[in-house]
């Protein structure tokens, strides 16, 4: 059968497996939900076990919810930390090893990262952002997260961007709801995600219509973070993803909102003239993480 690789998507409902070498040659994908940790990891790793046996297998790459300790010389490297997301699945996944179990059970090299920056490689290497040296990658889910990728190569630094945490003008008057992240209650993510619109609402996303007001002010928040990260990374490319994101008018209301927040700034056709090639959804739709995943297996034996 060739040689494959393997990429993991580890979310708070589902992790995502899959074998392959890329959109058009994925040879088997598999859903797991989310539950215990233990039970969990041993289906990822139950999954992989045939291709590994067979040496079918040359890489594993995980993309991951986080926070993640990838610091290769600390003694908790691989592990989630303190997830914001206490009330979820994820409560349970606080302080948890997901690299090491994997690592010891299958007998080829594996690397890990965030969702969001397995996700913009993936996008980088196949999808939206294929042919942009610059781009960053937005989540808009049960979480808000970015990843980044600079000068071609996706952003460290001392942990990993967190651009979820970002904090954005809050009206009060307009909008009296705290947020609900339990590090910073109003930024970004406890404004905005999945989550804070249900307890804002009283209503599912899908539950919501399309006229809602509820649209407006996910898509003004949202495009001030955007909006943000323009000024501050100037990316080439941004890329919106996430279940959120799948209400089709939101990137409509994000890219107008974006040409009005950058005030005429930002000297680029890109933005003046072509907003809706500048602020788009993913390529890749779902499968942007776990084809990510392969990604980084590939480039972890190629480097």
């Amino acid at each position: 059968m060739g040689i494959k690789f393997g990429g993991i998507e580890s979310g708070g409902t589902k992790f995502v497996c899959a074998i392959g070498s890329g959109p058009d040659d994925l040879t088997e994908v598999k859903i797991i939900p989310t539950g215990k940790p233990d039970e969990t990891i041993s289906e990822v790793i139950e999954f992989f076990d045939p291709f590994n046996s067979n040496d079918s297998l040359e890489a594993i790459g995980i993309s991951s919810f986080g926070p993640l300790d990838l610091d290769h010389d600390s003694a908790t490297h691989g592990y989630i930390k303190a997830t914001p997301h206490r009330e979820t699945a994820k409560k349970d996944w606080v302080e948890i090893d997901l690299l090491g179990p994997i690592k010891r059970a299958i007998n080829v090299p594996i690397t890990l990262d965030t969702d969001v920056n397995g996700a913009a490689i993936g996008e980088h290497r196949w999808g939206a952002g294929n042919g942009y040296d610059n781009l960053i990658y937005i989540t808009v889910g049960t979480g808000v997260g970015g990843g980044a990728i600079v000068n071609g190569r996706i952003a460290h630094g001392l942990i990993h961007p967190e651009m979820g945490h970002m904090r954005v003008p809050h009206d009060w008057k307009a909008d009296p709801f705290p947020g609900r992240c339990p590090f910073h209650g109003d930024c970004v993510q406890g404004l905005a995600n999945a989550p804070a619109i249900e307890e804002r609402w009283g209503a599912r996303c899908d539950e919501l219509p399309d006229d809602h007001p509820a649209w407006d002010l996910e898509a003004y928040y949202l495009s001030l973070m955007v909006s943000n990260l323009v000024f501050s990374l100037s990316p080439e490319i941004l890329i919106l993803g996430g279940g959120v994101m799948q209400r089709n008018q939101l990137i409509t209301k994000i890219q107008a909102n974006v040409s009005k927040f950058l005030g005429g700034y930002v000297q680029s056709d890109r933005v003046i003239n072509n907003i809706d090639s500048f602020v788009v959804l993913p390529g890749l739709g779902s499968m942007s993480g776990v084809l990510g995943g392969i990604a980084m297996a590939q480039d972890l034996v190629r480097d």
